[in-house]
């Protein structure tokens, strides 16, 4: 028996199989990887050893498969190490193991520390600090010893020019005066070639050091680049199809490397395991355990996508072969008429349904620009003034020509337009109204995620106000008073913002039917009138 391949029990006997595999970018899990999720739940609650780096925080996954007799189990991974290991017998091993004492990370990672250890004993050296004090003492020195004999040169030249107003001076008297005046500026000179070449005896030393220090650092970093580009050619997965490729191969077509920490996740350690192993994936499910990290939105017990950067390009290596259910969010939406909020000769207020996007994508054309400018041969120029996620429903305004868009664009860079949102929250929120200001910064890692940061995020401020509390779900109304991505989605669900995800919301929350965020009122100047015009739309939740 497999040791990492753990039976379902028989009740998971009753329950229907997925028709096709689970779409890691946007999913609902199965009720047998919420199953297989409940015991390892109770599994890692059960290690108290591991209490505390758990608490702090991992993320862990689980693959439902058939094995060659037709039983149902589950596989369980983590992703990263645990515990100060990358195995452990109730967990699939990694696709490679870095932490291998005689490994080739391992080789690799040693000789690069031995040059970090020398790079640091250089910059550390007292040589070095004893140059770098010789350097600002000089530059000192040469600053008030030129100072001083300038002071003196500017009394000698008062008393010069005092003589000859008084006149009567002889010849031999006033080549004297010339004489000194030539001799002082002469030694002024002698004294800032002296000076000059001491600094340039000291800094030429001080660069000995920083050229052997750069020389180490620029042989680490083509050692790094190198040990990389080895270690992921280690990293080798396998697909349904039964090929195999390396990380390298993997992330070629997009002309890059892949990034630090690639094939270290749950789900490509898991399909890994599942394909060398004979085991049939049926369905699987990654989910938050413990607090979240600092400055990013992760729930205890919430489920989440598989993050764009690292896994997507192995995962859509790995899901060849695989019936895979579609992307809900890579999907045109049915043909339906556009809900036309308000329309004139200028400009039109559409309300857009969750789940279409603003603008066409990479991989989906259908949009509602798409439909309004098929709806409308007459816009010309720029249209889009605003967008609103692809899940998010709601009031989008669009201009019909170029100068009324430059209108409505002035508008929002002025703040002059005002949008209001209606969200349902995950949870009660204390107080009845309030403001957030959280920075936003993208996750490079994980786009489109963001993430809080707060020395290098942009300014992010929410206004919110309490509608409604009943079962445990908060209504609130929400205005940004700054258009960042994301904005209100973080806010409401970041533990220093409301704490309390939008309902629906896949990346900070819970998934569900829909994202409950809808953009129910907009207020602008109309350009061609000058009218205030407030538009309103209520949301379907």
């Amino acid at each position: 028996m497999n040791e990492k391949f753990h039976l379902l029990d028989v009740e998971a006997a009753s329950v229907e199989l997925p028709r096709q595999f689970t779409c890691p970018y946007c999913y609902e899990p199965h009720p047998l990887a919420l199953m297989a999720v409940e015991q390892v739940q109770r599994y890692v609650a059960s290690r108290t050893d591991w209490a505390d780096e758990l608490d702090a925080g991992k993320m862990l996954g689980v693959l439902v498969a058939k094995d060659d007799a037709g039983r149902l189990g589950y596989l369980a991974a983590f992703s990263g190490n645990l515990a100060g290991s990358v195995r452990h017998s109730y967990f699939v091993p990694p696709v490679y193991d870095l932490l291998d004492p005689h490994g080739e990370f391992k080789r690799g990672e040693a000789q690069i520390t031995a040059i970090n250890h020398e790079v640091e004993r250089l910059e550390q050296s007292q040589e070095l600090q004893t140059l770098v004090q010789s350097l600002a003492k000089q530059n000192q020195a040469k600053h008030d010893e030129i100072g001083l004999f300038k002071e003196v040169m500017a009394q000698h030249k008062q008393e010069r020019d005092a003589r000859r107003r008084d006149g009567n001076l002889t010849a031999d008297e006033q080549e004297a005066l010339l004489n000194q005046s030539r001799f002082e500026k002469a030694e002024l000179k002698r004294i800032r070639q002296r000076h000059e070449e001491e600094l340039k005896r000291i800094i030429g030393e001080i660069a000995v050091f920083r050229h052997h220090i750069n020389v180490l650092k620029s042989r680490r970093k083509q050692m790094s680049e190198a040990l990389q580009e080895r270690i992921f050619r280690l990293f080798v997965v396998s697909n349904a199809r039964g090929e195999r490729q390396d990380l390298v191969e993997v992330f070629k077509p997009l002309g890059t490397l892949p990034p630090a920490g690639a094939g270290e996740c749950c789900a490509p350690r898991l399909l890994n395991y599942a394909y060398n192993n004979g085991l049939s994936p049926v369905c699987m499910a990654e989910f938050w355990w413990g607090r979240s990290p600092v400055g990013e939105v992760r729930h205890h017990g919430h489920f989440y996508p598989a993050c764009r950067s690292k896994c997507k390009p192995i995962l859509d290596f790995m899901l060849q072969g695989l019936d895979v259910e579609a992307n809900p969010l890579g999907q045109p939406m049915a043909d339906e008429t556009l809900d036309v909020v308000y329309d004139d000769q200028w400009l039109t207020v559409l309300n857009k349904p969750t789940g279409m996007l603003t603008v066409p994508g990479k991989l989906l054309e259908d949009s509602l620009l798409s439909r309004f400018l098929e709806a409308h041969p007459e816009a010309f120029g720029p249209v889009v003034v605003h967008r609103l996620d692809q899940e998010t429903s709601g009031l989008v305004l669009f201009a019909k020509d170029k100068a009324t868009h430059k209108a409505l664009q002035q508008q929002f860079e002025n703040h002059a337009i005002r949008k209001r949102y209606i969200a349902l929250l995950d949870g009660i929120v204390p107080h009845d109204e309030g403001e957030i200001a959280l920075p936003l910064i993208p996750d490079i890692d994980d786009r489109p995620r963001q993430r809080v940061d707060r020395e290098l995020g942009k300014l992010a401020v929410t206004r919110y106000r309490v509608l409604e509390r009943s079962e445990g779900r908060t209504r609130v109304e929400m205005e940004p008073l700054t258009g960042r991505t994301h904005q209100l989605r973080v806010h409401a669900s970041h533990p220093q913002g409301l704490n309390c995800p939008i309902v629906g919301d896949r990346l900070y929350g819970r998934a569900a039917s829909r994202l409950m965020l809808h953009a129910s009122r907009l207020t602008l100047i109309h350009p061609a009138t000058g009218r205030v015009l407030t538009l309103d739309c209520l949301p379907q939740f």
